[in-house]
């Protein structure tokens, strides 16, 4: 079986091909990030962070096309993303959103399948290249002997795999997950954690993953986005800008970093109940 191939860069004047640009995010009369803008580095795997309600998978929604800014735009390629056609933008970027719902009684071969979509139409319909495609999505995500399986059967970290699969299976440059590890216990969250890392690394996919676990974060991005109250905080590589007074600064949390003694990334760790009570006390 073949390996997938490797992503192409095709950015648009040396600019990066996903960007935020003075975006203004929110949902009715409520906002969320006010002239927010970003820029994901081409062939990264760029991480958000940041507490809840901070406006992570309110980005994440809006650089998919999945919401549009009250203000600002979001370029693709050097194109407002929602001037694009949707069925285009899917063949560029893929989502793999926060809760993902299967169809009942669909199986992981079907669901996988229907990644191909994008490149479906009146004049191209399902073809041995779409098979290949779809098989070598279901051997890179290890799900490839579940194919008969159906979906509502597997495991959470199985599932995720599949849905990832499909994701794959779009064959898009960009890809976006939201909170991929969520309800996985430790083992799955580092397999999905590896896998994406593979992805990024072997097959030169931009992926931009939003996490809650900030050391997970440190220890897989290559560029982070540290996000509070709808407002970049720092980005960069991980190693430069995750300190102990970023940490406090973006949750809250007095710690100290420390090198990971596996990657050497930043370590983060908490202090310890007495000290934060001493601490508190003190203020």
């Amino acid at each position: 079986m073949k390996t997938p191939q490797k992503q192409e860069r095709t950015a648009v004047n040396g600019q990066n091909r996903l960007i935020a640009d003075e975006v203004t995010l929110g949902y009715d009369q409520r906002i969320i990030a006010e002239r927010l803008s970003v820029e994901i580095p081409d062939n990264s795997f760029t991480v958000i962070v940041g507490p809840n309600a901070c406006g992570k998978s309110t980005l994440l929604r809006a650089l998919s096309r999945m919401l549009k800014p009250s203000h600002g735009r979001v370029l693709l390629d050097g194109q407002t993303i929602h001037s694009i056609p949707a069925k285009k933008v899917a063949r560029t970027l893929g989502l793999l959103p926060q809760t993902s719902i299967a169809p009942d009684g669909i199986t992981v071969g079907d669901l996988v399948a229907r990644g191909r979509y994008p490149h479906q139409g009146l004049l191209r319909q399902w073809s041995p290249d779409d098979e290949r495609v779809v098989d070598e999505s279901m051997a890179a995500t290890g799900v490839a002997e579940l194919a008969d399986r159906y979906v509502d059967e597997l495991s959470g970290g199985q599932r995720q795999r599949v849905w990832i699969a499909m994701a794959l299976a779009q064959q898009t440059p960009l890809l976006l997950l939201d909170e991929p590890t969520t309800f996985l216990d430790i083992q799955h969250q580092i397999d999905v954690l590896d896998l994406c890392a593979e992805l990024h690394e072997e097959q030169g996919r931009t992926l931009v993953a939003v996490l809650h676990d900030l050391n997970h974060a440190a220890r897989y991005a290559t560029h982070l986005i540290a996000l509070r109250d709808g407002e970049v905080v720092a980005q960069g590589p991980p190693s430069e800008i995750v300190t102990a007074e970023l940490v406090e600064r973006v949750f809250g949390l007095p710690c100290q970093v420390i090198d990971d003694p596996e990657t050497g990334t930043p370590l983060v760790v908490p202090a310890a109940r007495r000290a934060r009570v001493a601490a508190a006390r003190v203020d």
